[in-house]
């Protein structure tokens, strides 16, 4: 009798049926399941020889990548390549959800955030937007307040820009609306997205969360918060300022305000957009500039303050002094391009002036160079009849109004 072999799972096959033999005669059940029983040894030695061998000839071989694959692949880690745009796997429906989310990272402890809008013309690379975040960089005191700065993307490819340059990013989708070129001043594209931005604001404060509003042309220099009125409920920069923070006949600019969360500065809100019903063909600056006049402001007991053109200036009205400057706007300028050409500058400007000796840093000798490029004296022939100096620092966006030219981006 054969010596018998250790109990394998080969036991367990049965065979009900006779299977052939390569003789001819059947071999039965019993017989095959004997073959089964007691493998040769040479054939387990050769079968575990040959399954090493394979294994290791697999280990050793690199993997080829085809030119599919090997965009699916960095070293030996998967990644994950979306197959959609980033923005629309953005649940765009869930608008107040996202927001909650990231007004919420973003915020100081006392609910105060920084915002901005962006569109794809200003998002481009080596563009004003990298001015502007640059400016945080280099500025006194600002870098930390990056990280309370919230950009609000009316399009795909601001939105992505911003995902690849900063954390916090919010996607405001407007449907219907294409935010995404450049929106020359007082055209119907410029009106809609400045509109749409009051409308957004609104929302922000009745979520509780204060906020300063800043225009991406608006270079930070310094800190701004200890600059602000502790009692102002909303408190704006100024084309033109006549020296009093409570004169109404300060001209004001949009493009850079801080906003107390309570229910007065949501029901001016409410007020100021509903307001353009009234104003049909003005931008959101237009209307603030007349509606300050009304006495519904006093009736919600609105508390306004002016902010000073020597902390928060402008190409409108430079802030003089170097030592205490906050912001620089660029406002009253033809163009992204000219824009871009002096926001430059001015960073150029600042890296002087910080690079000088403390005992310099006070004298007169740091200066602007700007407005440059953004001189207004190409619009001079529009304004025949028009009483005033026409130039950078008086002309204001207020007044160009009446000029109703399709390229000038004032704001």
């Amino acid at each position: 009798m054969p010596k018998s072999c250790p109990l394998t799972a080969l036991h367990s096959l049965q065979f009900p049926m006779q299977l052939p033999s390569f003789s001819g005669s059947p071999v039965t059940s019993r017989s095959y399941s004997a073959i089964l029983r007691c493998p040769p040894r040479p054939l387990i030695f050769l079968t575990v020889v040959a399954l090493s061998v394979t294994f290791i000839y697999f280990s050793a071989t690199p993997i080829l990548f085809n030119e599919r694959t090997k965009n699916q692949w960095n070293g030996t880690a998967p990644v994950v390549i979306p197959s959609v745009h980033p923005l629309e796997t953005v649940d765009l429906g869930n608008e107040e959800v996202r927001l909650t989310r990231v007004l919420k990272e973003a915020a100081m402890e006392d609910k105060t955030v920084i915002l901005t809008t962006l569109n794809a013309a200003w998002a481009s690379t080596d563009s004003i937007f990298d001015l502007f975040l640059e400016s945080f960089q280099i500025g006194n005191d600002t870098r930390w307040l990056l990280d309370h700065l919230v950009i609000i993307a009316f399009d795909k490819k601001a939105y992505m820009r911003c995902k690849a340059m900063h954390p916090h990013c919010f996607a405001l989708a407007t449907m219907g609306v294409d935010f995404s070129g450049e929106k020359h001043f007082m055209s119907d594209g410029y009106l809609k997205m400045m509109w749409r931005r009051i409308d957004f604001l609104r929302v922000v404060l009745e979520m509780g969360y204060n906020f300063i509003f800043t225009d991406a042309d608006v270079m930070w220099f310094r800190n701004p918060f200890p600059q602000f009125f502790p009692d102002g409920d909303f408190q704006i920069a100024c084309d033109r300022f006549f020296g009093n923070h409570l004169n109404l006949n300060n001209t004001a600019n949009g493009g850079f305000n801080f906003v107390k969360s309570n229910n007065r500065t949501i029901e001016f809100y409410k007020f100021w957009y509903s307001s353009r019903d009234k104003h049909p063909g003005h931008h959101d600056q237009d209307v603030l500039n007349s509606i300050k006049f009304d006495p519904f402001v006093d009736e919600i007991g609105l508390k306004m303050r002016f902010l000073s053109t020597a902390f928060f200036g402008g190409l409108c009205e430079p802030s003089r002094n170097f030592s205490v400057v906050c912001t620089m706007h660029a406002n009253c300028c033809v163009g992204l391009n000219r824009k871009f050409n002096d926001l430059r500058l001015m960073l150029e400007d600042w890296r002087r002036y910080m690079a000088l000796p403390p005992a310099l840093k006070n004298s007169r000798l740091p200066f602007w160079r700007v407005p440059q490029n953004c001189s207004l004296a190409p619009l001079q022939h529009h304004m025949t009849g028009f009483k005033g100096r026409i130039d950078g620092a008086q002309l204001t966006p207020y007044k160009l109004k009446v000029l109703n030219t399709s390229n000038f981006n004032a704001n």
